[in-house]
């Protein structure tokens, strides 16, 4: 079986974005971003919300266009609009059933990228399989969560930590 793995920058206060969806509180170069980047090249298909998939606009991706070319895009959401053309697929309903199914089929680890909101929704659901955290060495103080609207326990079994050079540290847990 497939396994869903939330792959994730956050503050030590537990925000994957600062205030307006700052992302420029997290390191951006560093020897944390290479082990990242080898860990992108193992998933086959990347998960997000709406949200973090427009977030990329600002940044030139066009609408529809794959944020990350040899993955498999999947967008979660009632309401996003792309073109007919779009090389990313919707889902617009039943997001818990098809994640279900999706972690069923053949193929690599699955990339959640985001939201805090999608991941708080497959976090009670129990569909996360793998929690693996760029911890950046900064409190944020409000932001987007880690996980929205989760609001029962989740244990976490710690498999490995790394402190970088970079002062990020990152952690890698199983969910239970």
């Amino acid at each position: 079986m497939r396994r869903i793995i939330y792959d994730v920058a956050v503050s030590r206060d537990g925000f994957i974005a600062g205030s307006n969806g700052d992302v420029s509180i997290f390191p951006h170069t560093g020897d944390h971003v290479d082990a990242y980047n080898e860990r992108l090249a193992t998933y086959d298909t990347v998960i997000m919300g709406r949200h973090t998939y427009e977030f990329a606009y600002q940044y030139g991706l066009p609408a529809g266009a794959k944020a990350y070319p040899h993955m498999r895009h999947l967008i979660f959401s009632e309401g996003v609009q792309l073109p007919a053309d779009a090389e990313v697929e919707a889902v617009r309903a039943d997001f818990t059933t098809h994640i279900s199914a999706l972690k069923k089929e053949q193929g690599g680890d699955i990339y959640l990228c985001g939201g805090g909101m999608f991941a708080g929704l497959l976090a009670t659901s129990k569909l996360i399989d793998v929690l693996r955290l760029k911890v950046a060495p900064v409190l944020c103080g409000v932001g987007t969560p880690l996980f929205a609207n989760v609001s029962e326990r989740i244990d976490l079994k710690c498999i490995s930590s790394t402190l970088h050079e970079s002062g990020v540290e990152y952690c890698e847990f199983n969910l239970q």
